[in-house]
């Protein structure tokens, strides 16, 4: 078995096997390099003898060799044109500049390859162009408070022309909007003069309501005060309230005890003494005594000489 690798090694390889070898290894070289790997949010426009073929999706294609091109590798997704200032006149003569913001996406490989030449530089000159035809109808104060509604409209007639090239745009917005220097001037001082009233109004409004403020608490004050005094003033009402009738109170028990002792008529006329003295000990300067009290004097006048003529003898 050596013997024959040994013999066959030997032996000069034919010319034909290395033609074989050669084609066989163009032949790899060539499917390799035909195979084609379409990545996910990408579209590719694949012609075939110079007629559109198909439109490869995601995944593993492969494209037959020296028949079959890649005309068009398309990216779906969203994509954004932010194109400068555009010249532009509105309806009272006033140029000013503006420049548009374009967001779109591809929905139509095939239109998007075939609908148009050059379709980026298509869609910046439909926008200039709409863009003008729509301020020529504004006046300067409709373009300056009519920012959405100048997107709205150029969104809807770009959208309807672009929709034969394969592209959706799905919104437009306006960036900057630069009148005339001395237009600019006057804006800034009407918004200062703007501001400064807002401000002063501002102002005003505070100490409105600061006044406001000081006067409802000097107003819960003053309740709050009022029912302080009103509450001490029913305190001391109870508190007499109560000595009185802690005093009646009494006066009823004395009298309870008095009945209920059975005292006799010189009792009662000496506790009626008794309380005349208290009552000449008071601050009144008039007392007016009934006529039994002022018989009752005169027997206690009475009991008081007999008493002392014993010690005149």
């Amino acid at each position: 078995m050596e013997n024959l690798f040994i013999a066959a090694a030997s032996e000069p390889i034919s010319f034909t096997a290395v033609i074989i070898i050669a084609v066989i290894v163009l032949v790899l070289i060539a499917v390799v390099r035909n195979i084609r790997i379409v990545q996910q949010s990408q579209a590719v426009v694949v012609e075939r003898l110079g007629a559109f073929r198909a439109v490869w999706g995601v995944g593993m294609h492969f494209k037959v060799p020296f028949i079959e091109r890649v005309a068009k590798r398309v990216s779906l997704k969203e994509q954004v044109l932010d194109y400068p200032p555009q010249p532009v006149i509105t309806k009272d003569n006033v140029t000013m500049q503006i420049d548009t913001v374009v967001y779109f996406q591809i929905t139509d490989p095939k239109m998007y390859t075939y609908g148009v030449e050059s379709p980026m530089q298509a869609m910046e000159t439909l926008t200039a162009t709409t863009l003008r035809n729509i301020i020529g109808d504004l006046e300067l104060d409709q373009t300056l408070t009519s920012r959405d509604v100048i997107n709205v409209k150029m969104r809807a007639i770009l959208d309807e022309v672009t929709d034969p090239w394969g592209i959706k745009v799905n919104r437009v917005e306006l960036k900057n909007i630069l009148p005339p220097a001395d237009i600019q001037n006057s804006m800034e001082k009407q918004m200062k003069a703007e501001r400064d009233r807002r401000q002063a109004i501002l102002q005003a409004e505070g100490k409105k309501h600061s006044e406001i403020l000081v006067a409802e608490g000097e107003k819960e004050a003053a309740i709050l005060r009022a029912d302080a005094e009103k509450q001490a003033a029913i305190l001391r009402a109870q508190g007499e309230a109560e000595g009185i009738l802690a005093v009646q109170k009494a006066m009823a028990e004395s009298l309870h005890l008095l009945n209920e002792a059975c005292p006799n008529d010189q009792v009662i006329k000496l506790k009626a003494l008794e309380t005349m003295r208290e009552v000449a000990n008071g601050k009144a300067t008039k007392i007016i005594i009934p006529s039994e009290i002022q018989g009752l004097a005169g027997l206690a006048e009475g009991l008081v000489e007999s008493v002392k003529e014993p010690k005149a003898e």
